[in-house]
């Protein structure tokens, strides 16, 4: 029997994954749907195969995830609320497999980073895999004594492959930022607790336009969390800004700092209006 598809939430990677472990954590009576990729996310969503999806943003110690930038603003999908998830990476192999026999470990590109140090003090070779549950598939249907995967424990579980070695993350706070984005937006009421407004824009191409531009958060007290650029189409002179703020748009200052930004930019995008989620702020 086909799942029903309002019952299910997309995301990027293979079972056992991240993504997959915050799914089942924010929305344990939903249904994971695992997509290849994370345009195959976003159209799942929009085509109606499932109702939400889960998708990574940045990671407190390897930073952005890739390429998400560049694809939220096209997703045609809205962020309803954001999540953040503790990362533990374990190292682990086939059965009967001990750390002295690896040579080379397999695992996403974010993984390995997280794991840069712990990696070269055992002295194993990283080798770039698509993702973290992936490597752990590819190499339970290859067994290689002398190979391993960086994933996680359900992945261990899922592949039933040995974990040689729990929390190879370099940090002991490893947390992934996830956003959970829908087709329709929420407006979710400005009194009822804090609230988060994520948007991109692009600046026009006057002087001192970025200070101007940002000018009217500071004049109007709101706080920005988070302000990163990066090049549109691969042209240095076009640069785009995604932002995070705390604030509802319907509040004054929201509002009058946002008309400044419009003044100052060439376009702006709201990308989603939702609660936030205080613990990941908390010192």
């Amino acid at each position: 029997m086909a799942s029903d598809s309002n019952n299910l939430i997309a995301y990027q990677g293979q079972p056992g994954a991240n993504s997959d472990m915050a799914c089942r954590e924010v929305h344990p009576d939903m249904e994971p749907l695992p997509c290849p990729s994370f345009e195959d996310v976003f159209a799942a969503v929009r085509d109606g195969e499932a109702r939400l999806a889960m998708i990574p943003i940045e990671n407190s110690a390897a930073g952005r995830v890739a390429d998400i930038h560049h694809l939220l603003p096209d997703s045609e999908l809205h962020i309803i609320a954001e999540h953040f998830h503790p990362v533990h990476h374990h190292l682990m192999g086939i059965k009967g497999t001990k750390i002295e026999d690896l040579k080379i470990v397999r695992s996403h590109h974010q993984a390995l980073s997280q794991c840069r140090e712990t990696l070269r003090s055992l002295g194993l070779t990283p080798e770039v895999h698509a993702d973290t549950a992936g490597a752990a598939k590819d190499l339970a249907e290859n067994p290689d004594p002398t190979e391993g995967a960086i994933a996680s424990d359900l992945a261990a579980k899922i592949y039933d492959l040995d974990i040689l070695r729990k929390n190879m993350e370099d940090h002991t706070h490893n947390t992934t930022r996830f956003i959970i984005m829908a087709k329709e937006p929420i407006d979710p009421d400005a009194d009822n607790g804090p609230i988060m407004t994520s948007f991109v824009f692009q600046v026009r191409n006057v002087p001192a336009a970025l200070y101007k531009a940002m000018g009217g958060f500071a004049t109007n007290g709101v706080n920005m969390t988070k302000l990163e650029s990066y090049m549109v189409n691969g042209e240095f002179s076009a640069t785009q800004f995604y932002a995070d703020i705390e604030g509802h748009p319907s509040q004054t200052n929201v509002r009058l700092a946002l008309e400044e930004l419009g003044f100052f930019s060439r376009a702006v995008k709201v990308l989603g209006v939702y609660p936030a989620n205080r613990s990941g702020y908390e010192n």
